[in-house]
């Protein structure tokens, strides 16, 4: 697969989780049973697992060491912070306050990733 290839993937796979992170926190909001349906638990996991391969492809194709490159290790912190985030605001997250602060934070650091990506600076806007 070539760069570009690999890059639409990976552009695509984020839309995709986006989309499902932000489904899922409005069905924690709402309290909905739906979060427990088996689809919601396996779809986003291997829609996240394609979009790290296509990540990991571009920088095999690239040949390009994320540590190397300070924004690149950022978007990675980033990533590892938002899926942290993530589990507390969709599960782990011992009250709704808790739960939905999670949600915030995680989606501000989901921001902080696209700007990071798009800029390619580790702060964006300097």
């Amino acid at each position: 697969m070539d760069f570009l290839a690999l890059r639409n993937l990976h552009l695509l796979t984020i839309a995709v989780s986006l989309g499902l992170f932000l489904l899922r926190g409005y069905w924690m909001l709402r309290e909905s049973p739906r979060l427990q349906d088996k689809w919601v638990k396996i779809v986003p996991h291997a829609n996240d697992t394609v979009l790290l391969a296509a990540a990991i492809g571009m920088l095999v194709v690239a040949e390009v060491n994320p540590l190397n490159q300070p924004w690149l290790l950022a978007k990675i912190v980033g990533l590892l912070a938002y899926i942290g985030l993530g589990t507390v605001a969709l599960k782990r997250g011992k009250t709704r306050a808790v739960r939905i602060k999670a949600l915030i934070a995680a989606l501000a650091v989901f921001a902080y990733i696209v700007a990071v990506a798009v800029t390619r600076q580790v702060i964006p806007g300097t």
